[in-house]
């Protein structure tokens, strides 16, 4: 898999994209990643990205040139399954549409910044825009990384218990059961019978059951009855 990520900030991915299960999978070869600086696509010698609004009003949009070149360059290279733009009024971000996407070959994610794009690139090279919560940040490079972790952590291989990756929360639309370790009991703090029963069924059934109490109890946006 390929993930191109197309930015005005390069410097806020290094980290995010340098450690634990996504440095593993690009170390085991399971994903390429690259950071596309997009100043590198600019024709002036200030590297201008930005420019007033059409119409006035405050704060200043990324300049359809440079981004539409640099698509374009990452496109004339390989087929794209999906060129995404962060947004805030992007569709919703979900574990589902993480598990679509970690099917995919090849992804642009163009990280938006200041008021957002020239209304042509979203118009006309984008194919799937993507909000990851109802507020502003104060550009896509955080986004762009966290959709990227959501992302690789799903490719086979990039996690040694995969089984691990299938109960997260919200794999089937529940919140994850609470988890203990070592020790049973801490300040008598306890942790539940049924987990050191050793009945497998038992707890499994325990576990489904508290996850619906969760979910029903702290996102109840997310029961299918609803």
């Amino acid at each position: 898999m390929r993930i191109d990520i197309i930015t005005v900030l390069p410097e806020l991915l290094e980290s995010p994209l340098n450690f634990s299960i996504v440095k593993r999978a690009r170390d085991k070869g399971l994903v390429e990643i690259n950071v596309i600086n997009l100043r590198d696509f600019t024709s002036d010698k200030y590297k201008t990205v930005d420019d007033y609004a059409f119409g006035g009003g405050a704060g200043m949009v990324m300049m359809i040139e440079p981004v539409f070149k640099a698509i374009e360059k990452l496109k004339s290279e390989r087929e794209y399954d999906e060129i995404i733009y962060t947004s805030p009024d992007g569709e919703r971000f979900t574990q589902r549409m993480a598990n679509m996407l970690s099917l995919k070959n090849n992804i642009i994610i163009l990280a938006g910044h200041y008021k957002g794009v020239d209304q042509r690139i979203r118009e006309h090279l984008i194919t799937r825009e993507i909000s990851i919560g109802d507020y502003v940040l104060s550009g896509g490079e955080i986004p762009a990384a966290a959709i990227t972790d959501a992302i690789v952590r799903l490719i086979p291989g990039a996690i040694s218990d995969e089984q691990s990756a299938l109960s997260d929360s919200f794999q089937d639309d529940l919140l994850a059961p609470p988890v203990y370790t070592r020790p049973a009991d801490f300040n008598g703090w306890k942790v539940p019978d049924i987990l050191l029963s050793g009945h497998t069924a038992e707890i499994d059934k325990w576990r489904h059951e508290q996850s619906l109490e969760r979910t029903h109890k702290l996102r109840p946006d997310l029961s299918k009855d609803e």
